[in-house]
């Protein structure tokens, strides 16, 4: 069974390709821009080939019997297309639902005659590293919500179940929905990132006007979005799901991933 990771010197992607190596999977195709700056295992067989350039894709999926697809938006329809006419038979996706920007992609896949696996996201605990300036400058952290909650998940986690699907049975058809494995506020992440770097932090309460000001130069149009989200979450915590664990057979904790990462907020 062969088996094609796009998006592959991405963060995902990068993390699929390892986990799938660890499970012993031995036909591995790595899709990347940059062929020449991968560093993979003799195993895995790097294809130049890029998801924003659908014309660049053919040859990546000759002979391809799995896929993780890496979520491109613009590109999507003519990407799954392709793979449908290559014979690529199943495909698994990393996309979100219908409150999410990602859902298309999700659509995408099913419309294509592939079948088809989900994975739905919410935030990453990755995203706290959004904080480290702050936290390196100041010691505080400066939000509007600090009682908004919701169960942040490592993109580990997310690679490990991507693998874990791509070489097991019983997935079709199927929508995943991945969170962490517990619920936390913001004030309790930074709690966490504090007890792993040893260090007092605290959280600042400003407006929301003024944290969307001050995501806008990173995030653009995203910003006012992003925070109307920290808002809902308030009064509707995201309830965190077991399903990592059930497909892997565990789930890595904010606490954990906060003390593996400790050196980014010293």
């Amino acid at each position: 069974m062969k088996i094609l990771v796009t998006g592959a010197t991405g963060n995902i992607g990068r993390m699929v390709v390892d986990h799938l190596v660890s499970l012993g999977a031995d036909d591995i195709r790595a899709l990347s821009n940059h062929p020449e700056r991968t560093a993979f295992p003799p195993e895995v067989e790097v294809v130049e080939g890029y998801l924003k350039r659908p014309a660049s894709l053919p040859a990546a999926f000759e002979g391809i019997d799995r896929m993780y697809l890496a979520p491109s938006l613009e590109t999507v329809t003519a990407v799954v297309d392709l793979a449908h006419r290559a014979g690529v038979g199943h495909i698994v996706d990393l996309s979100g639902d219908d409150t999410t920007q990602w859902q298309p992609i999700a659509q995408a896949v099913e419309k294509s005659g592939v079948g088809w696996t989900h994975l739905y996201t919410g935030e990453f605990m990755e995203n706290t590293t959004d904080w480290v300036a702050q936290i390196r400058a100041t010691s505080e952290v400066r939000e509007p919500y600090p009682d908004s909650a919701n169960a942040p998940i490592a993109m580990d986690d997310i690679a490990r179940v991507a693998a874990t699907i791509l070489l097991g049975t019983g997935h079709l058809g199927m929508t995943y929905n991945l969170t962490g494995p517990e619920t936390l506020t913001r004030a309790s992440l930074l709690q966490h990132l504090a007890e792993a770097i040893d260090r007092d932090l605290s959280l600042v309460t400003v407006s929301p006007h003024e944290y969307i000001a001050l995501l806008e130069p990173t995030m653009g149009d995203f910003a006012p979005w992003y925070v109307e989200g920290l808002a809902t979450r308030v009064d509707n915590p995201q309830l965190a799901t077991t399903t990592v664990a059930d497909l892997t057979g565990y789930a890595t904790t904010f606490a954990a991933w906060a003390a593996a990462n400790a050196d980014l907020f010293r």
